[in-house]
């Protein structure tokens, strides 16, 4: 088997996870994984560039190569502290920053910063990028991508299994006996509980929810915000944080109502949003990766709400679901290397499957 890097920053924006897998292509086995914070002014300079923000041609160059140096030394960390050097790598796996993505219109998009020649350089490793543009070419939303890996190493099941990874913005993959794989986004995940844990108390997230704890659910304002047109709408379909924004949330917000309350209401929300769609197939398995994984809230409200469902995390399956993602960018580069389609047309709406990505040499 081959030895690959993987490197996932979500839009959560908490960082940057690498791993390090051993793949054939139908096996992937984690080695070791390793994780770093952005640097404070670097994460508010994409939350702002993220946010509709505006930036010039200098800055957003910048950016750009400043990611790119940031997922090497993560690279590199996890070499040093798995004892492996550059020549044992095949290749790094990188998705990139996302600052905006737009799949719908006339000019549909997306674009991820971090520069992957500049990983490729700094790393001595091939580095590859740049996994939705292609799928988008051809007509596809370009995400969710990890569906595919989804398939490929928790499928096989006898019974609905759905995983929900819950980053910044939720999304589900169906694995259904006899069934096309299916996955798409299904609304917020940790993003507006984040945001209004970073205005309200000035932390980066709600640790164990025990600010949300505090608060009661406004049944109002939920179903307010659950009115959201988008959430009603078939798949394939993707979002982030070009819909889900402060405005969007203030816009929905009413006076005077107490900031736990609204934190309690948020995380009913994306636990309302993911059970929907969940409910729609007979009861069955629901594993959860991501960050969203650590939220006790957001666990025991998925239980509630989809009763005679067996909720757990990915660990219960054996795939960390802290290292999920980055596991998938680490196995989407293998398929890329050796010629072999990524995405899967059922999930993102693409007119055929596609080898994804680009591919940088480091010299």
């Amino acid at each position: 088997m081959e030895k690959y890097i993987g490197i996932m920053s979500g839009t959560s924006l908490d960082g940057i996870d690498a791993v390090l897998v051993a793949t054939d292509g139908e096996q992937v086995r984690l080695l070791a994984r390793t994780s770093s914070p952005f640097e404070p002014d670097l994460r508010q300079r994409l939350l702002t560039l993220a946010g509709g923000g505006t930036v010039t041609a200098r800055q957003w160059g910048e950016l750009d190569t400043e990611l790119g140096k940031a997922y090497a030394a993560v690279a590199n960390r996890l070499l040093a502290e798995s004892g492996h050097s550059a020549g044992q790598i095949r290749a790094i796996g990188c998705h990139g920053q996302t600052v905006w993505h737009q799949p719908d219109g006339p000019l549909p998009f997306s674009l991820q910063l971090g520069d992957g020649n500049r990983l490729a350089a700094d790393t001595g490793i091939i580095a590859i990028n740049d996994f939705r543009r292609k799928d988008m070419a051809l007509g596809g939303q370009g995400a969710p991508l990890v569906p595919a890996f989804h398939q490929r190493v928790l499928g096989g099941v006898n019974h609905v299994r759905i995983l929900v990874n819950i980053g910044g913005i939720a999304n589900i993959t169906v694995l259904a006996p006899g069934q096309p794989v299916l996955g798409y986004d299904v609304g917020p995940g940790n993003m507006l509980l984040d945001l209004w844990c970073r205005r309200k108390l000035g932390q980066p997230y709600d640790k164990d929810a025990h600010f949300a704890r505090q608060g009661q659910v406004n049944a109002a304002l939920l179903a307010s915000l659950l009115a959201e047109p988008w959430l009603t709408l078939p798949p394939p379909k993707s979002t982030g944080r070009e819909l889900f924004s402060e405005d969007w949330l203030d816009a929905r917000l009413p006076d005077g109502m107490a900031p736990a309350d609204v934190q309690a209401t948020l995380a009913e929300l994306t636990a309302t949003a993911i059970a929907n769609e969940v409910a729609k197939w007979p009861a069955g398995e629901l594993l959860v990766c991501g960050g969203g994984g650590h939220n006790p809230l957001l666990m025991q409200r998925l239980s509630a709400l989809l009763p005679g469902w067996r909720v757990d995390t990915s660990n219960s399956a054996g795939v960390d679901m802290d290292a999920m993602e980055a596991m998938a960018f680490a196995w989407l580069a293998h398929q890329t290397l050796h010629g072999l389609t990524g995405n899967l047309p059922d999930v993102t709406g693409a007119r055929r499957p596609a080898i994804l990505g680009a591919i940088h040499l480091p010299g």
